[in-house]
């Protein structure tokens, strides 16, 4: 066997590594920040994107508390985090589960944290992520718990930035835990923090500066184990084995608020922030980057954009105004704006599909199309204010909005 060959196969074999640990979920099931590929799009069919005019049929309602946590879909459950209580001493982070068919509250459990109002309502911002029999959450304040996803029970918990001594950003730690096989990864220290999946045992952390507010995103590039992250001042690839740093790319923003996750394509990366920064297309050759290009077409404050078809959709946005756009990855060039969302919203694609929430409670349809903005639906499902990514699981849709107001809707034509 030649030299040539017997590297191939290996490098085949540690992208296999990885995305063995990446095991996909059952069809349906939303069991993480940005779904089962870690790219906000889902391959579900079958559902219902034309509604009548009054919208899609409410199937329940349910108050979660003040926050920004996205939801998480398996096996039949819902899981959510929300901050209740006024007043010093009165305030909790809850964690939620519900049976998703019924809104029936299966389990909950409470822990003091301060709700944090910061020039914005306060409260959780990651969302939990589900690995089988297991549910991992991370507060604000760094508390990370290990849940039994069935009942509740606690498995293990810890501050992780008390242990590891990293400092909390200003609107607190917002990245949604990672787990890969035995390791759970999370935004926490310089270049985050791994730990065992079943003891919670710090297994490696990456010094004590601020974390940014992003989620880490795994990525095999020619054959290499990475992850990707933003961090306080830079985007940067890490071994997952050690947290050393394999390449990394300066990337300064207003008040350090580098925020929406990277999109990884091949070797290349599209990146934006908020506060005017704008967005870049980046590509790196073993452990160098260079800029393609780099605007202010895409300015994502809170949520990342999708990747559909060689184009970027997504909502940019510069002192509280937001516009959703269509950008050509190759150029960075506008295609497309449409301004009647009121603000900040949010969107997760399914298919060539999008699905928006705008910042008044409106949810809408519209198809990923880069010639124009089509809109197949839109019903007022909530009030304001709607910065969280909606969900579409097993034929519902799941919207909430920071005051906590969580809407399940049914729209599996059934």
């Amino acid at each position: 066997m030649t030299f040539s060959l017997i590297r191939l196969l290996s490098l085949g074999l540690v992208a296999l590594g990885l995305f063995a640990g990446l095991a996909k979920p059952a069809a349906g099931d939303w069991t993480r920040w940005r779904g089962p590929d870690l790219n906000g799009i889902s391959s579900e069919t079958g559902w219902l994107a034309k509604w009548p005019d009054d919208g899609p049929k409410r199937l329940w309602k349910a108050k979660v508390g003040t926050g920004f946590s996205s939801v998480s879909v398996a096996n039949g459950k819902v899981y959510t985090l929300g901050n209740s209580g006024r007043g010093k001493g009165e305030e909790k982070d809850t964690v939620f589960c519900f049976d998703a068919a019924t809104g029936k509250g299966i389990w909950s459990h409470a822990y003091e944290a301060k709700l944090d109002p910061k020039y914005y309502a306060g409260g959780p911002s990651g969302t939990p992520t589900v690995d089988g029999n297991r549910v991992f959450t991370l507060g604000k304040r760094g508390q990370l718990i290990c849940f039994g996803a069935a009942d509740g029970h606690v498995v293990w918990q810890k501050n992780i930035a008390t242990e590891t001594k990293g400092k909390r950003p200003t609107w607190g730690f917002a990245g949604s835990p990672l787990v890969i096989g035995g390791t759970v990864f999370v935004n926490v220290g310089a270049h985050g923090t791994a730990l065992d999946k079943k003891t919670g045992k710090i297994l490696w952390s990456t010094g004590r500066e601020a974390a940014s507010y992003s989620s880490i995103v795994p990525h095999v590039r020619d054959g290499r184990q990475e992850l990707v992250m933003f961090a306080h001042k830079a985007l940067v690839a890490l071994d997952p084995k050690t947290g050393s740093v394999f390449w990394s790319y300066p990337w300064e923003t207003k008040h350090d608020t580098n925020v929406a996750d990277p999109i990884l394509i091949g070797d290349r990366v599209f990146i934006s922030s908020g506060y005017d920064r704008g967005c870049a297309l980046l590509q790196v050759d073993g452990n160098k980057v260079r800029k393609l290009w780099e605007n202010k077409n895409m300015r994502n404050h809170f949520n990342p954009c999708v990747l559909i078809d060689g184009h970027v959709y997504g909502f940019d946005g510069n002192t509280g105004r937001a516009t959703l756009k269509c950008i050509k990855l190759a150029t960075g060039k506008v295609q497309w704006e449409e301004d009647s969302f009121g603000g900040f919203g949010a969107l997760q694609a399914i298919g060539k599909k999008l699905l928006i929430i705008s910042n008044q409670g409106e949810l809408i349809v519209a198809e990923a199309n880069a010639g124009e903005f089509t809109e197949i639906s839109r019903a007022q499902v909530t009030g304001p204010k709607c910065w969280t990514t909606p969900v579409l699981a097993n034929g519902r849709i799941y919207c909430r909005n920071s005051r906590g107001d969580l809407t399940c809707l049914d729209v599996s034509g059934k």
